[in-house]
């Protein structure tokens, strides 16, 4: 009968330090293999390069994203039952979407290969870019060597669904694992679930003062994308997106769960430190700032002029409170004693407002607005003249040609177009009174409080000037207490002037 040994001295279960250190001198690639699927950091320094030609700029923001998804990830691994879903606020270019939307799943398929995603954005075009990114990712020959194993199913390797597999030594057929399905706010969902759930997003910076883009956005993520999880007690939702307005889904969902961590990150806290949550990440900012190398105060400052006080309070600051009282500071506009010497002046607009009748309450009211050289003047704008009354059809059109006909006959007319036939009609025969002048309608679009935010941005910063006239005194208190005030004719035919001369030189959302 064989005695089995007792003696296990030399029998080590697990290598010892000196041998961890020799196999990693032996096996470099199995070492760099293990520490990205330790540490999604790493991951994603390593692999940045295999889909983007442009040079990573790392943060200590995506470190701490980055640890936040890995305990994600790990807690559903593990099946535990899911804690809360994730919000995360922050501006636009830090990287955000390569972080969770391009990255991460990835990052999940090499340790998890059997994980499915639904990833979405405000827009199918975009949320398939971030798929064909992933895709490409797990294609290159730098995933391939650190991860042999995996790889697309070839029967299943589309752009808006496909499918990892893994193939281990000595085995002839692949094990079939996760897949990536991608679509927009509001797509089809129809026969796809996920074990984690992506928002990458989920409302258009152009469309976000729009009621009805909102509520699609909020119905679709709250009825429709949370009915898509494998497991209702494990599957997380997790939002990554710039704020754009009180009612966004950022708004929406935190109104209504309280089972939501909530990441929220502005891009500068001079003004914003209020929203940083957790409070204690403010420590990390720089001069006020949460990533200095791309969003230094300079880029700030050229933002919010592109952006306006709104859109920067939200993408920037992350906090999309509408503008109240206050928001023209209009003790910063110059006042100048006559109308400056018209070489020095760029082009010339007058934007016109004009009430449906007498009856009804409201001014009709006209802008003349010039965009001056700043190279032999001192301010880009300066508001020229005013007209506002309240007057009859007839009366109005007559005294709305003797105002343009007053000033330069080359400068451009634009006439506010009220929706509906009859805002229609009543530019059209404004258009006609004025033959022989350049002239179009123009139909804005968006509240007024929004519309007028890009021109407050350059009375309060000292750019626009105003002649001085019977018209200076009421065009100021109606903007120095707008949007309360009582009429905001002047305030709207002010911004669309601006708007207008604001075309050429404006960068668009960024």
């Amino acid at each position: 009968m064989a005695v089995e040994a007792k003696n296990t001295k030399f029998q080590r279960t697990k290598p010892t330090r000196l041998q961890q250190i020799r196999q990693g001198l032996d096996n470099p690639v199995a070492v760099r293999a293990e520490l990205c699927r330790r540490d999604l950091s790493e991951f994603i320094k390593y692999f940045w390069d295999a889909i983007s030609n442009d040079e990573l700029q790392w943060n200590w923001h995506l470190d701490y994203l980055s640890f936040q998804l890995v305990n994600v990830a790990k807690q559903v691994a593990a099946g535990e039952p899911r804690k809360n879903d994730m919000i995360v606020n922050i501006p636009p270019g830090t990287t955000k979407s390569m972080t969770m939307s391009v990255m991460f799943p990835v990052w999940c398929w090499a340790n998890w290969p059997w994980m499915k995603f639904i990833a979405t954005s405000y827009s199918g075009a975009l949320a398939l870019e971030q798929a064909e990114l992933s895709r490409d990712l797990v294609r290159s020959d730098k995933f391939k060597m650190l991860y042999p194993d995996l790889s697309i199913r070839q029967d299943k390797d589309t752009k808006s669904n496909f499918k990892i597999q893994r193939k281990l030594k000595g085995r002839q057929t692949a094990i079939q694992g996760g897949n990536r399905y991608s679509t927009s706010v509001g797509g089809t969902l129809t026969g796809f679930h996920g074990h984690m759930l992506i928002v990458d997003d989920p409302i258009d910076p152009n469309r976000a003062v729009s009621e009805a883009e909102l509520a699609t956005a909020n119905r679709w993520i709250s009825q429709t994308l949370s009915t898509r999880k494998i497991d209702k007690a494990v599957t997380p939702t997790l939002i990554i997106m710039q704020r754009l307005a009180q009612d966004d889904p950022t708004g929406h969902i935190l109104e209504k769960k309280s089972n939501v961590f909530h990441v929220c990150l502005p891009g500068e806290i001079r003004n914003y430190k209020n929203v940083v949550n957790p409070p204690e990440l403010a420590e990390n900012y720089v001069d006020g700032l949460l990533d200095p190398k791309r969003m230094s105060w300079d880029v700030l400052n050229d933002l919010e002029a592109d952006l306006g006080q709104y859109g920067y309070a939200g993408q920037i600051g992350q906090k999309p409170t509408p503008p109240a009282g206050g928001m023209f500071k209009v003790d910063n506009m110059p006042v100048l004693s006559d109308v400056p010497n018209p070489v020095n002046c760029l082009e010339k607009v007058w934007y016109w407002d004009k009430a449906g009748s007498k009856d009804e309450g409201a001014r009709s009211c006209g802008v003349y607005m010039w965009r001056m050289d700043k190279r032999r003047f001192p301010y880009e704008y300066v508001v020229v003249k005013v007209v506002k009354g309240q007057w009859e059809s007839n009366e109005r059109e007559q005294i709305l040609k003797d105002s343009i006909r007053a000033e330069d006959p080359d400068a451009r007319i634009y006439v506010e177009q009220e929706p509906g036939s009859g805002g229609k009609e009543s530019a059209q025969n404004t258009i006609k009174n004025l033959a022989g002048f350049y002239v179009e309608a123009d139909r804005p679009t968006g509240d007024k409080i929004y519309r007028a935010d890009p021109f407050s941005v350059q009375v309060n910063n000292g750019n626009v000037a105003i002649v001085n006239g019977p018209w200076l005194y009421d065009f100021k208190e109606e903007l120095r207490y707008f949007p309360y005030s009582k009429f905001k004719d002047q305030a709207d035919s002010g911004s669309g002037a601006f708007a207008k001369l604001s075309l050429t030189n404006r960068a668009g959302v960024w």
